[in-house]
């Protein structure tokens, strides 16, 4: 399970710093978010989602297959 949950947090971590840099950058008249940046977040979420979904679904087999 860790084997899946390291990568996700190195991204996690990215992103979040990604985000800190970029809204340290804005000047104060730029108001609202661009296309591309909702964009990127929302690719974001889906891959963080995609992670964690096939770190439960390899956790419920290993413990299925334990059970067994």
């Amino acid at each position: 399970m860790t084997d899946v949950l390291v990568p996700a947090t190195i991204l996690l971590g990215g992103l979040t710093t990604r985000a800190k840099r970029r809204l340290a950058q804005r000047t104060h008249g730029d108001d609202g978010v661009s296309t591309l940046e909702m964009v990127i977040i929302a690719l974001g979420l889906v891959a963080i989602a995609t992670l964690l979904v096939t770190a439960l679904t390899l956790a419920v087999t290993r413990r299925t297959d334990q059970i067994k």
